[in-house]
């Protein structure tokens, strides 16, 4: 499932498509949620800055400057799902099967293929209005926004009793500790996963408030994680999963300790950590 890092991978790989103006928007089997616009509408709109909050793409839609308005008409959230990527440029090619979703400009298409139709691309007139609002309305606080501090998590770990690892995966802790990069923080902080996050006192705090961000960081940086289908906008798989501390490593020597990595299961989902390095 694509995380935080590869949807911000996958944004910063279309960033080509900023100003460029709508020709078409071609929709194919529907996807999670319906558009809510007539695609007609967005012919002639300009796309404006790409955005990201968590998962979501946000692509906003502008009139031409001295238009009437001159301002933002709205935008369009786009969700990879469980399996989705997008694709842009001029050479494309025709759409195949999976291919659910293509904004047609004049500088190039950007196509959402997803097999399993778990994505999304909906029109709404702001992040601020629905139903944008709602959809984002349950997401934590961005890894690398300066207002999210390590008392800030402190404080939210505070208030719960489950594991760690389960608080992270939900989101409302911070938003992008996805799988992978959730073991591999816990992993870096030194905290068992199966910590209650009320046992977690402001030191350790600090120190997974500092592994998530470098976690984060690195993924980034090595164009994310590609177990299976991920690509950025260009067809290029990510890189992190060969770097991982301790996802997918059970039964290799631990990189501080030596001692074999551990697999557990926790919420359905594996959870990789050093038993001997991660403490409760």
């Amino acid at each position: 499932m694509p995380e935080l890092p590869e949807v911000e991978v996958t944004r910063q790989s279309i960033g080509g498509i900023e100003g460029a103006r709508v020709l078409a928007l071609l929709l194919g089997k529907p996807l999670r949620w319906p558009l809510g616009v007539a695609p007609d509408a967005l012919v002639g709109l300009k796309v404006g800055p790409v955005g990201r909050r968590g998962k979501y793409l946000w692509l906003p839609l502008l009139h031409d400057a001295g238009t009437a308005d001159g301002a933002a008409t709205g935008g369009l959230l786009w969700h990879l799902g469980m399996s989705g990527s997008l694709a842009f440029g001029s050479g494309l090619g025709p759409s195949a099967k999976h291919d659910h979703a293509e904004l047609v400009t004049d500088r190039g298409a950007l196509r959402l293929t997803d097999p399993r139709r778990f994505g999304a691309v909906v029109w709404s007139p702001s992040l601020d209005e629905l139903p944008a609002r709602k959809l984002l309305a349950g997401l934590g606080p961005e890894p690398f926004d300066p207002a999210w501090t390590p008392a800030a998590l402190h404080e939210a770990l505070k208030a719960r009793r489950t594991a760690v690892k389960l608080a992270l995966l939900s989101g409302e802790l911070v938003v992008g500790a996805g799988n992978i990069y959730a073991s591999d923080a816990l992993w870096e902080a030194g905290i068992d996963p199966r910590t209650p996050c009320a046992r977690i006192g402001p030191a350790r705090a600090g120190r997974l408030h500092a592994a998530l961000r470098r976690v984060l960081g690195e993924a980034i940086a090595a164009g994310g994680s590609t177990l299976r289908d991920f690509r950025n906008a260009h067809g290029e798989v990510g890189q992190y999963q060969g770097q991982a501390r301790v996802y997918g490593r059970e039964g290799e020597p631990c990189a501080r300790c030596g001692r074999p990595i551990r697999r557990i299961v926790q919420g359905q989902r594996a959870t990789y950590f050093c038993a001997s390095c991660q403490r409760r």
